[in-house]
């Protein structure tokens, strides 16, 4: 048995032929809509990537606990349970993330790893800067400048970051497709932005314009003309059209070397990305509305054999792993709350009334498939932030002695086994105006664009309910009952809701 993991970043499903999109030119993901079972309720759990990624690992949230980081001491990691199960894996990617400080121990639980450079503001290619204006900014800040940097080595497709993971991707898949027992995570940075593609790409979605080149839009609200908002749409789905023919290699040499009868092929992405809808740019600076959190996902599994079908269970990405190590004959662990998709993917099985997502530090956000709950917290400044971790880093950055100063080690969490932890107080996350927190309630069935928040008590509550139950499955701490102004024991009452009531922060 063999499988394959195909991950895009930042893959918006409404931009997706096989999920409604009637413009788009992406034959690939159609083609592979044709031979696998598609899913219609996926959805992210932890955000942004790195979170999300420590989800495929551990098959747990983590967004509760703490910010984007590394894999604990503590985590289980399916790619690591593989390995040493006997089952080769190896990983290819182009996403710097892995080799920055919020991610370094990620790669090393494969077998074997490969690592293409270039993408955004990977510290790649070096240039020293004419002047001093940009010489010692913070990595967050210098990266516009570095991306500048690197595309003057990426004029070529064939040097494109991509293109050179699925070269790897299509190597490794050539060199051991007569052998057994193996896992293979493909796994691009696009199309997240900046939207960098080649002109054959861009000229398919070419419009007259005459405004600013920009393919890469600020994290924030939208500020452009509506001219200059399609354009960058349209570089986005440039962008987009390249990854549906990366994605087709890989659906060609599965069909050469007839792959499909006992490789399992999992096409997914980490979450999705706002180009304008909402009036917002990308992710983390607003709610998590469906565009970024409702993600697609496509799996062909060789055991069911399932082509075509649609698939309305509530999936989410703590699944992944599980799904996995069944695939291979393990079992997932006791602290992995995900559960393996076989039986959903071949007869539509339900395995959860509810799931949970979010970011640290912003709403706590429950789904039941059609109703979308996102709980503010009471103090939109977050001062009852608790961080929880044994690996003080986050994204580009170690924590610094000021964050550290009124540190506690305390005693572990149900899932650190027996290992304690740091807990202190955190920041609210870079960039969220906390004006953006207020707390919200969707119908998904009759407003699928989430335009009109609804004052639903009644329905309020029960969402409610089912928050406080996954919180207290995931072992929440007690700060995060606190921040939400929600009970750490017991059901909630109709006190506890806030839809059609006037706001008072």
């Amino acid at each position: 048995m063999k499988a394959i993991l195909v991950m895009f970043d930042s893959l918006n499903r409404r931009f997706l032929p096989p999920y409604g999109c009637d413009w788009m030119q992406c034959p690939n993901f159609s083609r592979l809509a044709a031979g696998s079972a598609v899913f219609d309720n996926c959805y992210a759990g932890s955000m942004p990537c790195m979170p999300a990624r420590r989800e495929m690992h551990t098959g747990r949230y983590n967004f509760l606990h703490r910010s984007w980081g590394p894999l604990e001491p503590f985590d289980d990691s399916m790619p690591e349970m593989l390995r040493k199960a006997g089952i080769y894996t190896h990983l290819i990617t182009d996403h710097q993330h892995y080799w920055e400080d919020g991610g370094a121990t990620y790669h090393n639980r494969f077998s074997t790893y490969e690592f293409f450079r270039g993408q955004e503001g990977d510290r790649w290619k070096a240039l020293v800067p004419a002047g001093d204006d940009t010489v010692g900014q913070e990595p967050h800040l210098a990266i516009r400048g570095q991306d500048l940097v690197n595309r003057r080595y990426l004029d070529d497709e064939r040097e494109h970051p991509q293109t050179k993971v699925f070269d790897a991707g299509l190597e490794f898949i050539q060199t051991n497709c007569e052998r057994d027992r193996w896992f293979l995570q493909v796994e691009t940075f696009d199309p997240h932005e900046p939207f960098f593609s080649y002109e054959k790409y861009r000229e398919l979605y070419a419009k007259p314009y005459d405004g600013p080149k920009i393919d890469w839009p600020d994290y924030g609200p939208v500020t452009e003309q509506p001219e200059t908002v399609q354009y960058i749409r349209d570089q986005y789905s440039a962008l987009l059209t390249m990854c549906d023919a990366s994605l087709g290699r890989i659906l060609d040499l599965m069909d050469e070397k007839n792959l499909w009868d006992d490789t399992m092929l999992i096409v997914c992405t980490d979450h999705g990305y706002l180009l304008g809808e909402h009036d917002w740019w990308a992710k983390m600076v607003q709610p998590w509305y469906d565009e970024n959190i409702h993600t697609p996902l496509f799996i062909w599994d060789p055991r069911s054999k399932v082509r075509g079908e649609r698939r309305q269970a509530l999936v989410q990405t703590i699944d992944f792993g599980p799904t996995l190590l069944d695939f291979f004959g393990l079992a997932p662990t006791q602290d992995m709350e995900g559960r393996p998709l076989k039986d959903t993917i071949s007869d539509n099985e339900t395995i959860r009334e509810a799931g949970l997502f979010g970011a640290f530090g912003m709403h706590v956000n429950v789904t039941d498939g059609r109703y979308v709950y996102m709980r503010g917290p009471d103090d939109p400044v977050n001062q009852k932030l608790l961080e929880h971790t044994l690996m003080p880093t986050q994204m580009r950055e170690r924590f610094s002695p000021e964050q550290l100063r009124n540190a506690e080690l305390i005693d572990g969490l149900s899932f650190t086994k027996g290992t304690p932890v740091l807990r202190m107080p955190a920041t609210r996350p870079h960039m969220l105006d906390t004006t953006v927190l207020e707390t919200l309630l969707f119908d998904l069935a009759n407003d699928p664009e989430q335009k009109h928040p609804l004052a639903a008590p009644d329905i309020e509550l029960r969402m409610i309910n089912l928050m406080l139950d996954l919180m207290r499955r995931n072992h929440a701490p007690a700060s995060q009952f606190e921040r939400l102004g929600l009970p750490i024991e017991g059901p909630a009452t109709l006190d506890y809701t806030r839809t059609g009531r006037p706001k008072t922060r």
